[in-house]
């Protein structure tokens, strides 16, 4: 047994993060905590220091998303968790696993509106797996513990705890908490997955729809042996593109905001619908408008980490509480077993569609976006990462290219603008030795490009391709459909994108056409740094891509 000794609460904290195996932090330093950055001193962990704790939060969550361990984040009281909020909702929303420990006031002053007082359980409740104020010193491994566990059980997502500073700074003579954090897994026998396939080949028109946040290059060649073997045509949730290659012959295509018509249709269309992961939201559905949640008229199977996701919007016919790469091993250890009916023709349709919606359509200006993405598709590495935030520029990005492996697409399915620069600056201090691309739009770049300086001081080398058509696209191009001819609050005055870039340190250049984008992103790979690619985009071009899906006014 660990012998306990006296050390004051940060060193308690940071003591039980190494015990944890945690290797990287990200924050905003603030004096509620002033104990904790005491306890990083000397510990060995990566302390990444950002300009804004809402990047604070993005890069956490991409830390996440990357190595399926918790995001790790500090920040300060008051503003510093209101900043961070939004970077909490995004890893709620795409079952991240974070721990967020926020700086508190004295825990002795409470409730007299203290300098910066927020009362996190009401700030977070809703917000949040779990929420919960350390008050005492001697308890902050066991309130560690359980964090951490929360944060990875069942469905992964974010957990917050207050420290007041005063419980910090104060010592305890208390061990820290052993072993490995375990979690509970239902690992269902392989009668079960005989039974739902049994169902699965009832169906003429079945399809796979993939999604969640439980998956890893093993589960992804799992699903392309079980496609293949099966017949399957497989579709993947909102910005869940690296979960299969997208070259293999049963992908039919992503679920998202711009999506294919004729794959939407094959939504329609399917008498059975095998949901592994994904929750089936309303992104993947088009508002709950492919498949009525009041009546489906289809076979509805679905596979759930989370049994309480299972038949909260649709019911399911047969629903089964286990993570998605457990069952995908398994549905193809059964399937294995046994032959079933040719659905060939059906899933040679659905890719042949995929196959043409990739195909380039040409938009209007000198710089086609949709070759830009097309070349970076063809060109960068199959490890390339590629982040984003939010934008009708990210259409192009979701058609466009092709996602070879797992682990290199980072996207929040909460359609956050502003992630994507943080969550690049994330995946090249995690994979210095991968190319990261970071595809943003003139307004989503703009959220967080104040960590151009983070970037800087941290060593991390992203190319960010700035798509800048001088407004919030896809906000006026809703205005203009449901308001045309009445512009209001979506014109956007911008920087110089490029000698921004340089003034950081960084490599700048701007793009007027297409021809000259490729010698621009090779001197921005020579550079050695980070650098940003501006290019200058038609006003019309970006509205393009949604209008020929149907969701946006021709």
């Amino acid at each position: 047994m660990q012998r306990p000794m006296t050390r004051h609460g940060g060193q308690i904290l940071v003591d039980q993060l190494v015990r944890f195996g945690v290797r990287r932090v990200f924050s905003v330093p603030g004096e509620s905590f002033l104990a904790a950055l005491d306890g990083l001193y000397d510990a060995g962990i990566d302390n990444i220091v950002c300009r804004q704790e809402g990047g604070v939060a993005m890069m956490a969550d991409a830390y996440g998303k990357m190595t399926g361990q918790p995001g790790v984040a500090f920040v300060t009281r008051g503003p510093g968790a209101t900043n961070a909020s939004a970077g909490v909702h995004i890893a709620m929303q795409d079952s991240t696993p974070l721990v967020l420990f926020v700086g508190q006031i004295d825990n002795r002053q409470t409730d007299r509106e203290t300098f910066q007082e927020v009362d996190y359980k009401a700030m977070f409740g809703g917000l949040v797996k779990w929420v919960a104020q350390v008050d005492h010193t001697d308890r902050l491994p066991e309130y560690i513990a359980r964090a951490f566990r929360v944060a990875q059980s069942g469905r992964p997502g974010p957990v917050v705890l207050a420290l007041p500073e005063n419980m910090l700074s104060a010592k305890a003579d208390v061990p820290d908490m052993t072993g490995e954090i375990h979690h509970a897994q239902m690992i269902p026998e392989l009668p079960t997955f005989h039974w739902m396939l049994d169902r699965l080949a009832d169906a003429k028109r079945p399809l796979v729809v993939i999604g969640g946040s439980q998956w890893s290059p093993k589960a992804a060649k799992d699903l392309e042996d079980f496609a293949t073997h099966m017949g399957l045509p497989v579709a993947v949730g909102f910005r869940r593109q690296d979960y299969m290659d997208n070259r293999h012959p049963c992908f039919a295509g992503d679920l998202n905001v711009g999506v294919n018509p004729k794959l939407a249709q094959r939504v329609r269309d399917t008498d059975c619908l095998l949901l592994i992961g994904t929750r089936f939201g309303d992104i993947e559905t088009q508002g709950y408008t492919l498949v009525d949640p009041a009546n489906p008229e289809k076979t509805i199977l679905h596979i759930h980490c989370d049994a309480d996701e299972i038949g909260r919007v649709y019911g399911a016919d047969i629903g089964l509480a286990c993570r998605a790469d457990i069952a995908i091993a398994g549905l193809l250890k059964a399937s294995r077993e046994h032959s079933w009916d040719d659905w060939r023709d059906w899933t040679k349709s659905a890719r042949a569609d995929y196959d043409t919606w990739k195909t380039p359509h040409e938009t209007p200006g000198d710089v086609k976006l949709e070759q830009v993405i097309t070349w970076l598709s063809d060109t960068l590495p199959d490890d390339a990462i590629l982040t984003n935030g939010a934008g009708n520029y990210a259409a192009f990005l979701h058609r466009y290219f092709v996602y070879k492996q797992h682990g290199t697409q980072l996207a929040p399915t909460s359609g956050s603008m502003g992630y994507g620069f943080p969550a690049a600056i994330s995946a090249s201090i995690e994979h210095p030795d991968r190319t990261v691309v970071c595809l943003a739009g003139d307004g989503c770049f703009q959220m967080t490009c104040n960590e151009l300086s983070t970037a800087a001081q941290h060593g991390a080398t992203p190319i960010v391709v700035v798509v800048n058509n001088g407004r919030y696209g896809t906000i006026r191009m809703h205005q203009e459909k449901h308001y045309p001819g009445r512009v209001s609050g979506t014109m956007l005055a911008n920087p110089d994108f490029a000698a921004l870039a340089r003034a950081y340190g960084g490599h700048g250049e701007t793009v007027t056409k297409t021809a000259d984008f490729a010698d621009a992103f090779k001197r921005a790979q020579d550079s050695g740094t980070f650098a940003v690619i501006e290019l200058v985009v038609s006003e019309d071009a970006l509205s393009t891509s949604l209008t020929l899906s149907g969701l946006a006014a021709p």
